[in-house]
């Protein structure tokens, strides 16, 4: 066990760093006074049982080794989600420019979404993290999808975690049609967008001086 925490130490560093400088990338946006592309981000390292699933998949051994490394580029996972399909290649753009990562593999489900109807982007990165004994560049998995594309994705997974990945027909082409329906939505937000943003600004604003009126009475005692 101690040798698959060494292993996997580096990838957890990676996350946590990682989920660091994508959340920033939210306060930049707020700072400059722009549409925020990015909603929030999440993150995780692959537990040992779906590690162990893999290997089985990919008929490799299941130990600590560069192969698995290699073999297995999302054990480091990291998801951006987004508010407008639009913004998705907008927070693209922003992590191709990056320094501190290089992108290795990029994969668009969103113009060529698989068979199932899931929808989102993919791109396998190299990040370099610092340990005691130099550095060790992780292999990591980003996807960037909307809050509908992600709410559909946890539900397929769920059932195929359910049914051992062999759905019901039924349930797979009720699948497909909810994947068409969440896109839809996706399309019409993105038609009234200006309009999202209009309001948001005005709740922000609103909200803003609520607050700064009750910080006033309260230093009165009213």
């Amino acid at each position: 066990m101690k040798e698959w925490k060494q292993f996997l130490e580096p990838y957890k560093q990676a996350v946590s760093e990682l989920k660091v400088k994508l959340k920033g990338l939210r306060t930049q946006y707020e700072l400059e006074g722009v549409h925020m592309p990015v909603e929030f981000v999440t993150g995780r390292v692959k537990p040992l049982a779906s590690i162990y699933d893999k290997t089985l998949e990919k008929g490799i051994p299941f130990k600590p080794s560069a192969e698995l490394a290699e073999e297995l580029p999302d054990i480091a996972g990291l998801r951006i989600m987004c508010q407008f399909v639009d913004d998705i290649g907008k927070v693209v753009d922003t992590l191709r420019k990056r320094t501190d990562m290089h992108v290795i593999e990029e994969r668009d489900y969103i113009s060529n979404k698989k068979p199932s109807g899931y929808r989102s982007f993919h791109m396998i990165i190299g990040y370099p993290v610092q340990t005691i004994h130099g550095v060790k560049t992780i292999l990591a998995e980003i996807q960037i999808r909307t809050l509908a594309m992600n709410f559909w994705a946890s539900i397929e997974h769920s059932l195929n975690y359910k049914y051992q990945s062999e759905l019901p027909d039924e349930i797979m082409h009720r699948l497909e049609r909810a994947a068409e329906a969440a896109f839809r939505l996706d399309e019409e937000m993105s038609l009234i967008r200006d309009e999202i943003h209009d309001a948001q600004q005005y709740f922000t604003a609103y909200k803003e001086s609520a607050d700064r009126g009750y910080g006033e009475k309260r230093r009165k005692g009213e």
